[in-house]
């Protein structure tokens, strides 16, 4: 059953028989060149631009509805104040007159939710947030309906659209959430109201916007502690700050990692490169019973096995059985993190150019450290990183001596890890820097040959993702 024109006027405080015929939503969307016929256009304001402007344009493609702060001027449509007029019975548009269209998109998705049942599950940290919202979706479906947000849809506008993608037959919703300031986590739970919280790790990822790490704890905290009761805190009990968030959370405690302590851990780990990874889950039931299983999944890199764990846990907690578990953790679609692709003369290029921090590109170095052939790494800046960012590139810069035959750093900060890697013993003449992701394609075609792997990783504003493309050889 989708959410219907009286069901935008009731969420927005107005009296509405919701039994009352009304047009169904199609979508609700936010650029007015991606409206189709049916939709529903919320002319947000940003940095940029302000979406009031494309209202015109959203009609004109089909939307049957607009939330608007202001009414524009000169368009053919029926203006409604949710909280003083009744829904009209029009085939024009109606656009909906809010205070703040945000806020108006938030209460709505709050309001949807709150007409459904299901059980949500939030998931946060500093790394890991996507990957692991991919794969305990992909767990979770083998068995029930389960909503997740697309792509990186985690922040303040993002998780209120996709609950309004919400169904009566969802069983599950897993919503990744972003965390940029103190406060936020908390908003974005009184908005989805999750039972069950996932916390990854706790790293200095924004730690430049955050200030510390005492508020990056804080402000992951907010998960935790915004579960009910009756719900459960799936924590990575590796990790000093997470294990800090079972003394605060109301929920009952499952723990993970790579310890005997934790409820479900795992040993034996073998990473087989880009044949996947091989493990034993090991699960304390409540009884005090131990199952033990042994898994090769299709995941890439040991640092994948605490994905695995998560998601499991996910399953776990949600009553699935390890048959249901297993076969979605083998969910290849839900891998979309690390690529790899056929490279020019006969190399292979690693991409993980979706983003960068130091723990995840030294998970990427110790990938590609499983690689039989010639290692080569380009890696360009770590971003929004604040008092860390030198130590940050400096550990990186370590690893890579540990790793690569050949290294290539790009930008201003990366310099640090050229530093750090001939410190540890790379020869000079093997790391070098350049200042564009041009000028290392350049020195890259010239370089690779047959057998070499060549990871590629930096923070997204440097545009890594050009070199992937400069140096893969086109599918036929």
């Amino acid at each position: 059953m989708p959410l219907h024109l009286s069901d935008i006027h009731h969420g927005l405080g107005g009296e509405t028989d919701l039994n009352r015929p009304s047009r169904p939503i199609h979508r609700f969307v936010i650029d007015s060149r991606r409206v189709e016929s049916g939709d529903c256009f919320i002319a947000l304001k940003g940095e940029r631009t302000d979406g009031h402007r494309y209202i015109a344009e959203a009609l004109n493609r089909g939307a049957i509805a607009v939330l608007a702060d202001h009414p524009p001027q000169g368009l053919s449509a029926h203006y409604v104040n949710p909280t003083s007029d009744a829904l009209p019975q029009t085939e024009k548009p109606i656009i909906f007159l809010v205070e703040d269209a945000l806020a108006g998109l938030q209460r709505l998705a709050a309001y949807w939710r709150n007409r459904h049942n299901p059980t949500v599950i939030g998931v946060t940290g500093s790394v890991g947030k996507t990957s692991t919202k991919e794969l305990l979706a992909a767990v979770l479906r083998q068995r029930h309906p389960t909503l997740w947000n697309e792509g990186n849809l985690n922040n303040e506008i993002g998780l209120p659209l996709s609950l309004l993608r919400l169904e009566p037959w969802h069983r599950f919703a897993v919503l990744e959430m972003g965390f940029y300031v103190e406060g936020e986590i908390e908003h974005l739970c009184r908005i989805a109201r999750p039972h069950i919280g996932v916390i990854t790790n706790i790293g200095p990822i924004h730690l430049e916007r955050a200030g510390s790490m005492e508020a990056i704890f804080r402000g992951k905290a907010e998960l935790v502690e915004a579960l009910p009761a009756d719900g459960r805190a799936i924590l990575n009990w590796d990790d000093a700050w997470v294990r800090k968030m079972a003394e605060i959370s109301p929920a009952a405690v499952f723990r993970y990692g790579l310890t005997p302590e934790a409820d479900l851990w795992a040993d034996e780990i073998i990473s087989g490169g880009l044949e996947g990874v091989r493990f034993r889950f090991h699960h304390r039931q409540p009884s005090g019973a131990e199952e033990v299983l042994h898994v090769h999944l299709p995941l890439l890199g040991r640092h994948s096995v605490h994905t695995a764990l998560r998601a499991a846990a996910g399953g776990l907690v949600c009553g699935l059985a390890w048959e249901d578990i297993i076969r979605g953790l083998r969910d290849v679609d839900a891998q979309l993190r690390i690529e790899v692709a056929a490279g020019l003369n006969g190399s292979t290029i690693i991409d993980d150019t979706y983003n960068a921090s130091p723990p995840s590109t030294i998970a990427a170095l110790n990938l590609l450290a499983d690689m039989e052939g010639r290692r080569i790494a380009v890696l360009g800046d770590m971003l929004e990183l604040g008092s860390y960012a030198e130590t940050g590139h400096r550990l990186v810069g370590r690893r890579a001596a540990d790793v690569v035959d050949l290294l290539i750093t790009v930008g201003e900060l990366s310099p640090w890890i050229r530093d750090e890697a001939i410190k540890g013993g790379l020869p000079p003449q093997k790391a070098l820097h350049v200042n564009s992701a041009d000028e290392a394609v350049r020195r890259l075609k010239k370089e690779i040959r047959a057998g070499d792997f060549v990871l590629v990783k930096g923070s997204r504003a440097l545009g890594m993702e050009s070199i992937v493309l400069a140096l893969s050889v086109p599918r036929r």
